[in-house]
């Protein structure tokens, strides 16, 4: 017989850029079956939410450095790259409001005056950036 059970736990802090923090603990237990009994496996999984400022930019070298097709961490910009001053390079997260279950990595990094709590979505045209606007939104940040 399979049961669970979940969990959720909130941590709020306010920060200097007025965006705050929330912390979302979620635990799965899932029952696996023996040859004898049914054995009990419990699962952790962190998700952090984080509010955000969204942009977008383009490969223009107005918008980047003088190799717009490279991104900071030395890799070729693709569908799916964020720039980020907070978060190391790799990090999974995800723009569930805007985006879905649709991954993003942050590989590059913005201009240095942007703190944190802004993300900009890399656009394969200028147009499509300049389209996207400026949001404020959640990101959910992997923390496995």
């Amino acid at each position: 017989m399979c049961g669970g059970f979940i969990l959720t736990a909130q941590n709020q802090k306010t920060n200097a850029n007025n965006g705050f923090e929330q912390v979302t603990y979620t635990i799965q237990q899932q029952s696996l079956m023996g040859q004898n009994n049914a054995l009990a496996k419990a699962e952790a999984e962190k998700t952090k939410k984080i509010l955000v400022v969204i942009t977008a930019y383009s490969s223009t070298v107005d918008q980047t450095d003088d190799t717009p097709f490279i991104t900071a961490n030395g890799s070729f910009v693709r569908d799916g790259i964020v720039a980020n001053n907070m978060l190391p390079f790799g990090t999974k997260i995800k723009i569930p409001e805007l985006y879905g279950d649709k991954e993003f990595v942050v590989a590059d990094r913005m201009n240095s005056l942007k703190s944190g709590y802004y993300i900009d979505i890399w656009f394969p045209s200028y147009l499509e950036a300049k389209s996207f606007g400026v949001k404020k939104t959640y990101i959910e940040v992997s923390q496995s």
